[in-house]
């Protein structure tokens, strides 16, 4: 289905969709089809638990530091440096896993060539030599942008703009509707080391009146 998809936009004018914009764009139009399958799917599969979970997680965040909630009411327009603190705060997919093509040495521990190195971004998103305050939510925080969740280098999250523009949009529209999204009870959370999310999260949303 998907080798079919990528022919039909690659034999198409260029349109405004991802799959268009990845057969069409100057980057990414010569991958190999094995390449091109593997972002695909990052693309469709993965951004959705991670994109879900920091709308929850924002909406709980929010509940919890009711100043916060307050910035934002008095002033909409901190809503896309809230998001980058969402996605900070949140930290949706905890680690990543990579394997040494080297020997190095790192905070004084030797990694052999072909050792596995876990990433911990939620560890990195929480680390005080570089975050001010990183235990607090903060909505209008500097430089909020300058966080791990979307990981760094090369395998930096490819939708990471697209995730932004979602969560973005997401609460834009709810400040336009609510005048607030109310947490009801504790949430669930996923029983998972690698995905930091919630099953569910109930609430009760008050219409602006």
């Amino acid at each position: 289905y998907f080798t079919r998809l990528w022919n039909e936009r690659v034999n198409a004018e260029p349109g405004n969709d991802l799959i268009s914009m990845l057969a069409h764009g100057e980057h990414t139009r010569h991958m190999e089809p094995m390449e091109y399958l593997g972002n695909l799917i990052l693309l469709i599969v993965g951004g959705n638990d991670t994109t879900r979970n920091s709308i929850s997680g924002g909406v709980l965040a929010l509940n919890q530091n009711p100043d916060e909630y307050g910035k934002l009411r008095r002033n909409p327009a901190l809503i896309p440096n809230m998001v980058a603190e969402i996605i900070r705060w949140q930290t949706p997919l905890a680690y990543m896993r990579r394997t040494a093509l080297v020997d190095t040495e790192l905070g004084g521990k030797q990694i052999k060539a072909g050792d596995r190195v876990l990433m911990w971004y939620v560890s990195g998103n929480r680390d005080d030599e570089v975050i001010d305050r990183p235990n607090a939510f903060i909505i209008d925080r500097p430089k909020a942008r300058h966080h791990l969740s979307f990981g760094f280098g090369i395998h930096r999250c490819m939708g990471n703009r697209l995730a932004e523009m979602q969560l973005r949009i997401v609460w834009e529209e709810i400040m336009k509707r609510f005048e607030f999204v109310e947490v009801m009870g504790e949430p669930t959370r996923t029983f998972s080391s690698f995905v930091k999310g919630y099953t569910e999260l109930p609430v009760q949303v008050h219409p602006k009146k």
